[in-house]
């Protein structure tokens, strides 16, 4: 799998995949869950950076995780996004959910 994580200070950097589709977002929730289970997250960021492709599978793992970090009284917000991956969280609806830095 492409993704990676980061992990200090009470922040989780999840480095998203080439490509976030069914067949990643599986793999990427889990391992997301695990680690915001195991550390004490208060900041989540999801850097797409090498993002070229995401379908509705990654929203959905983006707005899971965003609800559970909420709850627990912490931000989420999305980094480095091209304008491919800015139109799907301008149509989404992302963008009024989680905060975006270009």
């Amino acid at each position: 799998m492409e993704h990676r994580f980061e992990q200090a200070t009470g922040q989780l950097i999840v480095r998203m995949p080439r490509e976030v589709d069914h067949h990643s977002s599986g793999q990427l929730k889990q391992e997301t869950e695990a680690l915001m289970g195991r550390y004490p997250v208060r900041g989540l960021v999801f850097d797409f950076r090498d993002t070229v492709f995401m379908d509705s599978s990654g929203i959905g793992v983006i707005l899971g995780r965003c609800r559970n970090l909420r709850f627990a009284g912490g931000r989420t917000r999305a980094i480095h996004l091209n304008r491919q991956i800015q139109k799907i969280f301008q149509i989404s609806g992302l963008h009024k959910v989680i905060d975006v830095e270009l």
